[in-house]
């Protein structure tokens, strides 16, 4: 299986970071292809809402911009995982404007059932701190007509050291060998 994950953390060390790689290692030595993609790096202009895909078979306005590649990937993908960590209750904006991207290829990406994943990192320890990004997760897969493969919230993550010294590090491998 190909599995496209989508990071939409800013810092190359992060508690999110570490879960990435988690993941990944279960993932591939379960034999899936893993491409991992850190939104934070790129280039990705945000959508206009200017509707000039709509009237160009898909070509967005920004067609210079890094969407491209991720673009080539998620259409390729089985399965897209969504990784963020938890800003002001939801997701990065990194990661928040690649997604909003996805309008330029809505119907190809509706056409193509693909299973959605969410591991998404916060500080806080409330259960209801992560309701936005769980919403957002459930509508996305309405949406899309994909379907939803499973979240892995992490609670209590305010630093690297505190996902090292976590289940949440054991979870997130597990979570990628079980994909």
């Amino acid at each position: 299986m190909k599995i496209l994950v989508l990071s939409g953390s800013p810092h190359k060390n992060g508690t999110t970071s570490l879960l990435i790689d988690e993941f990944y290692e279960g993932a591939t030595q379960s034999g899936h292809e893993v491409v991992r993609i850190d939104t934070a790096k790129l280039k990705i202009n945000p959508c206009l809402g200017c509707n000039h895909c709509r009237r160009n078979e898909g070509k967005c306005v920004h067609e210079y911009d890094d969407m491209l590649e991720i673009i080539l990937h998620l259409l390729t993908a089985d399965a897209v995982v969504l990784v963020s960590p938890l800003y002001y209750f939801g997701l990065t904006a990194q990661l928040k404007t690649v997604i909003d991207r996805f309008y330029s290829v809505n119907s190809l990406l509706r056409e193509s059932p693909k299973k959605l994943y969410l591991i998404a990192a916060g500080a806080d320890t409330d259960d209801w701190a992560m309701d936005g990004v769980r919403a957002h997760y459930k509508t996305l897969c309405k949406y899309l007509g994909w379907h939803e493969g499973g979240t892995l919230l992490a609670y209590g993550l305010a630093e690297r050291q505190d996902a090292e010294n976590s289940e949440y590090k054991i979870m997130a491998n597990k979570f990628g060998k079980e994909i």
